[in-house]
């Protein structure tokens, strides 16, 4: 029996095990889908080493970039980003085993904001500097959208909250939280905004999923933007990702 999973820490708020568990009942797959907890990245390869039925693992936080070195190849996309959320396990005749990086975070937001953007849409903000917020950079860029990335601690090339004033929130018309403010179960917390200063010509896109609706989104709403949670992004690149391991 074939084997995938998902390396992270922790691993409590995943949806990952349930979508392939359902997809493999559904359709009939003579497979099973694992989570493994690891604390540090490097445990990666106890868990290929202890499963020899893997064939492909998901990558979630803290481990996106931290497990590049560990890898044989990457992909071309996944190199750009520096950041990894898809892994192949492939083994040769020998018996060695090939591990290749790929990122299809990319994938599932472009393809999930990309209906929702109209000829007004050019900057946007992007909140987070962790892997995830790496490939939504990537992912603007093939949009053809101008980015600015903020932080809680200002440095070169990065804003702070405190610098988003209201002139700065009406010129940058997407915004994409990165970070995890606002995940369950910390559900009262979102982002340090001026939120009056959004309108109906914004979209605000939160990557959290857990709760359905987050405050930042609420805010958003509000003011009447355009809202989005990150679900369906992570169905998105969760379907590449099963091509990817599954490809000849």
């Amino acid at each position: 029996m074939d084997k995938y999973g998902l390396i992270g820490f922790p691993l409590g708020h995943s949806f990952s095990r349930r979508f392939f568990t359902e997809k493999f009942a559904r359709e009939g797959i003579d497979a099973v889908y694992e989570n493994y907890e690891i604390a540090e990245a490097e445990q990666l390869l106890e868990v290929v080493r202890d499963n020899p039925g893997l064939r492909g693992l998901n990558c979630t936080i803290p481990h996106k970039q931290a497990i590049i070195p560990l890898l044989d190849e990457l992909s071309e996309e996944a190199r750009e980003i520096g950041a990894v959320n898809v892994i192949r396990i492939r083994r040769d005749a020998e018996g060695r085993t090939i591990l290749k990086g790929f990122n299809t975070d990319v994938i599932g937001f472009t393809e999930s904001i990309k209906p929702l953007l109209s000829p007004n849409h050019h900057k946007a903000l992007v909140l987070g500097t962790g892997g995830a917020s790496r490939s939504i950079c990537y992912g603007l860029t093939k949009l053809g959208l101008e980015w600015q990335v903020v932080s809680r601690k200002k440095r070169p090339g990065v804003l702070c909250y405190e610098e988003l004033v209201p002139d700065l929130i009406k010129e940058h018309t997407v915004i994409v939280n990165c970070s995890p403010v606002g995940m369950f179960p910390h559900v009262d917390e979102a982002p340090l905004l001026p939120y009056e200063s959004i309108g109906k010509e914004h979209i605000l896109f939160d990557l959290i999923y857990n709760p359905e609706e987050t405050l930042f989104l609420q805010k958003g709403a509000q003011r009447g933007a355009t809202v989005k949670n990150g679900l369906e992004m992570l169905h998105l690149q969760a379907i590449a990702g099963w091509e990817i391991w599954n490809e000849e």
